[in-house]
This record gives C-alpha cells, structure tokens and sequence, in this order.
C-alpha cells in the first residue's frame, strides 16, 4: 500500500444561520405596543455583544431562530500518494465544504485533517505551500490578462523570471488557450476559458496535492478532455495526488481510482468504481453506471412536478421575506 498523504479522521463542520439583525428586533419592538404600561420582558430583547439574539436551534414552527446546519459529520478517510480520490454527491452534501478544510479556509469544529503528516490547523502555513486549489467561482483581476494574473499568483509563490512566463505559455497552450488570448483581457474570455487560467494558475506550482472543486463545470466536452488529460498527467508524470469533486459521473468513473459519496454531510459509500456500481444490480440487461449508483445510494430520483412545486415554494418564501423586510424599513423610517 502506498504512503497515505491525506489524513481524515472525525471531522465535523456546522453551520448556522445567524441572528435576526439589530434593525429588525427595533422595528419588531415597534410594532409590538407595551401590555398595560409595562414594557417587554428583557429576556425577549437582550442582545449578545454583536447586537444580535442569543443563538437557538430552530423550533418546530419554524420561526426562523437559529438552526445548525452540520455540513460535513464526521468524516474518516485516508487519501493516497498518487491517488485521484472523487467526492461525489448532491448539492448541499458538504463536497465544497470539505475542500475548504482541506485547503485551510475553513476549521473543522472537530477531527483532524493532516496532509502530508501537516495538521492543517496547527501548521496551516505549511500546508499552504503544499497544496493548491480550483474552484468553481475562482476569481481574477478580469482587466488584466491571463498572463498577468498568472505571474501575480506565481510571485505569491516565490515564482518569477523568464522561465516562470515560459512555464505559462506552456500550461496555458496545453489546455487549449490561443496565444493572443493569453495577453487579452480576461473580462473579455468566456466563462470556460476563464476556468481554464484558474486550472493553470493551479497547475504552475506544481502542488503535491491538487483540490478540484468541479474543475471542469462550464467547458465545453473538448475542454474537458483537455483539463481531464492534464490532470492525468499531473499524477502520472509528477506524482501528485488529486481530491476531484464533481457532477460529472462520467469524468468520476473515467479519472477516479476510488470514489466517496456523500449524502447529508455523510459518507454512503467509499470505493473504486467498479465496486461502487456492484452495489447496484442492473435492470432490464442494462450495465450499471455510476449514475444508477448515485442516485441509489442519496435516495434522489428525478420528478419533475415535484422539482418544480419546490421551485415554487421558494420563491414565495423569498417573496414574503422581502416583503416583510420592506415594511419593517418603512417604520424604521417612519
């Protein structure tokens, strides 16, 4: 068994809504006339330092108190040396969350994650250095072009000198960029050709360890073939190790020598692909694909009326919200 390099183990990370800003408990007070003479109970209005209610979880009625919202529940897997390990799972499964832990941005409210023997709490600053990250909303200087936003990041890095434009030149090409793209503008490049730099400015540090947070959303099928084939390269030629979250089931199967599903914040099953789809009996003669898998093992099937009957009801509830918020202005100005 090769060198385990990404640790895992017990992580947990939750998130809450947070209080009822300071401007609506005033406009409720106002709305709410004293009993009698008697002024509210202090209980009912006092405030944390922040200026906001004491955090709860919400009740029943759904009133719109605090709620805890566990993203990842914890979580145990090791990751190893050379390995493209996939996280797949619905929106809301805590894939993205968990990329986050691992590159730093966010703390594990418990657990450990340690890469390469680095905790990436006690030696985040180490493990910065080790790592790089692609995700779905990367963000550039869009009035400069992509070799400009290239050098910015590679000096971030102690990168600089000719041989580092070079370097950009070559990955940028690779993945399918035209040299006179390369010293335009970047708000003048579509949405995919954008990932694309975001994928390079990754690649040009040579990290040991590699997040992708669905690289490949947005690319048309020739740049995913362009972006999957360097990605295979990065672990054949230098050895690096890839965490890939995706939505793609095919470009999992096809690039991931094992696979973690999540579901709620869970792990529901964990891998190679060929065992994950022998989870699954065929039907009608038909193979199993990953996707039969997927939607097996998070209980999610496709119903339109419902998809759309959901779509509904949030707008409604988006629209009630603002409503509400528009007239607790109106007597604040008042």
């Amino acid at each position: 068994m090769s060198e385990i390099v990404i640790q895992v183990d017990g992580v947990v990370k939750s998130f809450g809504k947070q209080g009822e800003p300071i401007w609506k408990q005033i406009a409720r007070k106002l709305r709410k006339p004293a009993v009698n003479g008697c002024q509210p109970d202090p209980a009912e209005t006092s405030l944390t330092p922040n200026g906001r209610k004491p955090a709860v979880q919400e009740d029943s009625n759904g009133n719109g108190d605090q709620k805890q919202i566990v993203a990842v529940n914890r979580l145990s897997f090791a990751v190893h040396k050379g390995e493209i390990f996939g996280v797949l799972g619905p929106n809301g499964s805590g894939k993205s969350t968990l990329i986050r832990l691992m590159s730093t941005l966010l703390l594990p409210d418990k657990g450990q994650i340690t890469i390469l023997g680095y905790d990436i709490v006690k030696d985040s600053f180490t493990v910065q250095k080790l790592i790089n990250r692609v995700s779905v909303e990367a963000s550039f200087f869009k009035k400069l072009s992509p070799m400009e936003n290239l050098i910015y990041g590679a000096r971030l890095y102690g990168m600089e000198g000719r041989e580092t434009r070079k370097q950009i030149v070559t990955i940028l090409t690779r993945l399918g960029l035209e040299k006179r793209a390369i010293y335009g503008p970047m708000e003048e490049m579509s949405r995919g050709m954008q990932q694309k730099v975001a994928i390079a400015r990754a690649l040009l540090t040579r990290p040991r360890i590699l997040l992708l947070d669905e690289p490949t959303t947005g690319l048309d099928p020739r740049s995913k073939l362009e972006v999957q084939a360097v990605v295979r390269e990065m672990r054949d030629n230098f050895g690096v190790t890839i965490i890939l979250t995706t939505h793609d089931m095919v470009e999992a199967d096809k690039l991931c020598s094992r696979i973690a599903i999540l579901d709620h914040g869970d792990i529901v099953a964990l891998d190679t692909p060929e065992k994950l789809r022998e989870m699954v009996p065929s039907e009608n003669g038909r193979e199993t694909t990953l996707e039969d898998v997927f939607l097996a093992l998070t209980g999610r099937e496709f119903d339109p009326e419902a998809e759309v009957s959901e779509t509904l009801d949030d707008i409604g509830a988006v629209l009630s919200e603002v409503t509400e918020e528009s007239e607790e202005t109106a007597i604040l100005a008042a």
